[in-house]
């Protein structure tokens, strides 16, 4: 289970979570909604120890990750499959050794081993003959997908998706979603994915936060979030323009 209880962080003088605080129980696909912004990457950021918050603190599997030391964080870390927004692959690899990379930084698999992971993950996100392109010669879809085979390569039992569809036409969103739904069920991984895309939120969730001026405003079910009452969740799941919203740059 990841559990964030009462985070706060801020950026200098810009407060950017006030009090953040949400469970994601194993097995679950949370959706971690919210205006641009407004913290949504930077409240799982501290998931894997890339940001400590400033107060309250943040728990995976039972341990507390800002009291972790170096190893025993790099361990964790290889649990936590991570999903970047614009995917971050390096140019200069071929696909398959973009999805090895965090095997051989593992030091633990031997090199037919590796090869077959790396085959194994394409062959999931449907890319199975994509090993030797290089970044450069693949769309944004499909480099969205090669960064989701370079998490799910290392068997992880939690997957952290940032914005996975930003950018992308509504086609090719659709395969995201079903890929976000395909490695849950074939994999049995937990996972939070942070998104401004209610249709994705909504064909892939099993519960949705919305994240608001620092503190998660709502949580429920997908129809629990669809029938909110709550002015400030309707604005934003219904896309009306709210002039009020108090956002970070």
């Amino acid at each position: 289970m990841i559990l964030l209880d009462n985070v706060h962080k801020a950026f200098g003088p810009k407060q950017v979570l006030r009090g953040f605080s949400l469970e994601v129980p194993e097995g679950d696909t949370v959706a971690l909604i919210g205006y641009s912004g407004t913290g949504k990457s930077v409240a799982i950021k501290h998931i894997v120890g890339l940001l400590d918050p400033d107060n309250g603190t943040v728990w995976v599997d039972g341990l507390e990750v800002p009291s972790l030391d170096r190893r025993a964080l790099y361990r964790l870390r290889a649990s936590i499959g991570y999903v970047f927004q614009f995917a971050a692959l390096f140019d200069s690899l071929s696909v398959r050794d973009n999805v090895a990379m965090g095997l051989r930084r593992q030091e633990t698999l031997r090199a037919r081993e590796i090869e077959a992971r790396v085959q194994e993950a394409l062959a999931l996100v449907d890319l199975p003959d994509a090993a030797d392109v290089f970044p450069s010669e693949l769309s944004g879809g499909m480099r969205k997908r090669v960064g989701i085979a370079r998490a799910i390569a290392l068997r992880p039992k939690y997957l952290l998706y940032d914005e996975p569809t930003t950018g992308l036409d509504p086609v090719t969103s659709a395969v995201i979603n079903e890929l976000i739904l395909r490695t849950q069920r074939r994999l049995g991984v937990t996972s939070l994915v942070v998104t401004h895309d209610m249709k994705s939120a909504y064909a892939v969730a099993s519960r949705i936060a919305m994240l608001y001026d620092g503190k998660v405003r709502q949580v429920g079910t997908v129809d629990e979030i669809r029938r909110t009452d709550d002015p400030v969740v309707r604005d934003f799941i219904e896309g009306r323009a709210n002039f009020s919203a108090d956002r970070v740059a």
